[in-house]
């Protein structure tokens, strides 16, 4: 018997992309090792912005570096290109595109929030990471 693996495309979207859909992107590639691609971008992200410092701090203790990483600005085209898009947020500002699936990760934004906090929300999303690994593997 020859098991076919099917690589999926994971979009991880919030408001700015600068903090929870940046550590879900790093997190599903590290988690991924390869098995599926994903991107992240925001609803109204600044291009010329920066990831949040707590984010780039608590992602450092896991030896993911985020520094020098620049939001995205969502468009259609990279929600088409989707399997899967995971929002955090982004309301209606999110495209809806028939034929992809969508999933919504209630997470509160790390932005100014202390460490402990937004490692909290770290871990959360590792464990939801893992989740959605899970199930596109018995996709």
């Amino acid at each position: 018997m020859v098991t076919v693996l099917i690589m999926a495309h994971v979009l991880f979207v919030c408001l700015h992309n600068a903090g929870r859909s940046q550590m879900s992107r790093a997190l599903f590639d590290r988690a991924a090792s390869g098995a599926h691609t994903s991107g992240s971008a925001g609803s109204v992200a600044d291009p010329d912005g920066a990831v949040h410092p707590e984010v780039v701090e608590v992602m450092r203790e896991l030896d993911i570096d985020l520094t020098g990483v620049r939001p995205q600005r969502l468009t259609e085209e990279m929600a088409a290109r989707a399997d899967v898009v995971v929002t955090m947020g982004c309301g209606d500002a999110c495209p809806f595109v028939p034929g992809v699936r969508y999933i919504d990760w209630d997470l509160p934004d790390p932005k100014g929030r202390p460490r402990d906090e937004v490692r909290a929300t770290r871990d959360e999303i590792a464990r939801r990471v893992d989740e959605l690994l899970g199930e596109l593997a018995t996709a």
